[in-house]
């Protein structure tokens, strides 16, 4: 029942009072009020609404003392906690409520957690952007600190251990490979790994790192968009494709670099250049040609000027013209003209652009048939009779039945078609377009089988009878 009522939840013709069980749903969408929720009842919904900064301090101040771990847990992520409140879950016994307040704390709190114990909890603190710079530095060097006494591997073994890849116990939460010989290697590790992520650590306390054994701390770094240019160099000659690749999508990366990794072997390499916004257009679609980009807008793409996209339009290969295609806001012509490419995947690329004529799309189904189907149905002009003969074609083509049971301009008739195909069933039964016969069987499962997504989606439907709704709620308590 829980996922009728789910759905329920989202349909806004049922009063919310109606729907206790789905209130934690309610509250994240803005729903429900503090006024809403007892804290005993629903502690859940409750940490909901402190989570938004919409809850009361004294709700922050009962789940401070909760016996249930994850309730503290999850308090100590909420914004604008009390000072008391946060004192309280830092002196809390269990670790993971102390590294979810330095995870998120203010930058005075997680100086002084920077400085805990356990490595956990640095490393929390590590990865927390408002941690001052200076202390990410300290954590990172160590210089100034403590030393670590625990991590989560000596917490649960005796050292020297190494957690084994293949570790039977099912109640076992450490990483495969975790280890600690005392001196706590890779929960140290694990804290390193935040802090060069974090982009308020400071440049000169990461640079050291550029030549590091760890491949995860390399990748890191490479990540970064603070480095100097001799760094960015360094890595583009890692070994690794992965810090390759890393490298190749940094923004920070100059044309001279671009150009070098240009002719990299790996694929990844490439496919992450090819959406560097600054990558120069030659260099681009020479990329095109041999390159599996996808069909994402590539951000270089989308900043050419004029007299570049004409250029791009004219091209003799088809890979560069498809590039352009994915653009929204061609000049008519050079959509039109791309529109009747001979080519497929150029015709693919345009097909979702504004302002086609049913005609132009008609045409393009006609010289490209199942190839650009799909492309066809997600255009926002496209009618209901072509959208209706879409759902028709022969062969079916289930990618755009799922374009089409989310169209806005999708009739009763083609959402009735699109119900056959799984997929397009789960959209078109929140379609407000699909008769209320059909959301009702869909409630049953009635002609299709039971789905509870399905259902769920129905239960959501703004057309769903009243009647109907009324009848998938459960019967009042029986008076007392």
């Amino acid at each position: 029942m829980n996922h009728l009522l789910y759905g329920l939840a989202a349909n806004e013709k049922l009063p919310t009072e109606l729907v206790e069980e789905s209130a934690v749903h309610l509250a994240y969408e803005g729903r429900l009020t503090a006024a809403d929720i007892d804290p005993w009842a629903r502690p859940d919904a409750a940490l909901a609404l402190l989570d938004q900064g919409m809850g009361r301090p004294e709700w922050a101040r009962l789940f401070a003392a909760d016996p249930v771990v994850e309730h503290r847990e999850k308090l100590a992520a909420c914004p604008g906690l009390p000072p008391d409140v946060v004192e309280a879950l830092i002196a809390d016994t269990d670790i993971r409520v102390v590294a979810e307040v330095a995870l998120w704390a203010a930058p005075d709190v997680a100086a002084r957690l920077a400085e805990h114990q356990h490595a956990a909890v640095r490393r929390a603190a590590a990865a927390n952007e408002a941690t001052p710079p200076p202390v990410l530095a300290a954590l990172i060097s160590g210089e100034g600190l403590p030393p670590v006494q625990r991590c989560p591997v000596c917490d649960r073994e005796e050292p020297p251990f190494v957690h084994a890849p293949d570790c039977p116990r099912r109640d076992c939460d450490l990483l495969p490979g975790a280890s600690c010989d005392g001196s706590h290697e890779s929960a140290v590790h694990d804290l390193l790994s935040a802090a060069l992520r974090n982009p308020g650590t400071p440049t000169e306390a990461v640079i050291g790192f550029v030549d590091h054994p760890s491949l995860l701390l390399r990748r890191a770094l490479a990540a970064r968009r603070d480095l100097p240019p001799e760094s960015y160099a360094r890595l583009a000659a890692d070994p690794d494709p992965g810090v390759l690749a890393d490298v190749a999508e940094n923004p920070a990366i100059d044309g001279t670099l671009i150009r070098a990794l240009a002719g990299d072997d790996s694929h990844d390499v490439r496919r992450q250049l090819a959406h560097h916004p600054d990558i120069p257009l030659d260099v681009l679609t020479r990329l095109a040609r041999g390159t599996r980009i996808g069909g994402a807008l590539l951000p270089r793409i989308a900043a050419a000027s004029g007299a570049e996209i004409e250029k791009l339009a004219c091209s003799p290969d088809p890979a560069v013209r498809m590039l352009v295609a994915q653009r929204r806001d061609l000049p008519p012509e050079i959509r039109d003209v791309l529109a009747t490419d001979p080519d497929a995947k150029v015709v693919k690329s345009v097909a979702p652009h504004s302002g086609l004529s049913e005609a132009q799309l008609r045409a393009m189904v006609d010289r490209h048939g199942v190839r650009v189907l799909a492309k066809v149905a997600t255009n926002p002009d496209a009618t209901p009779a072509l959208l209706e003969e879409l759902t028709r074609h022969e062969p079916p083509v289930p990618k755009a039945l799922r374009k089409v049971a989310r169209h806005r301009n999708a009739t009763a008739s083609a959402l009735l078609a699109c119900l056959g195909a799984e997929q397009a069933r789960l959209l078109a039964a929140g379609h407000p377009a699909l008769p209320p016969q059909a959301i009702a069987n869909l409630l049953t499962g009635t002609g299709t089988g039971p789905d509870l997504r399905v259902a769920e989606q129905a239960a959501a439907n703004p057309s769903l009878p009243h009647a109907a709704m009324w009848a998938l709620l459960p019967p009042p308590p029986p008076a007392t």
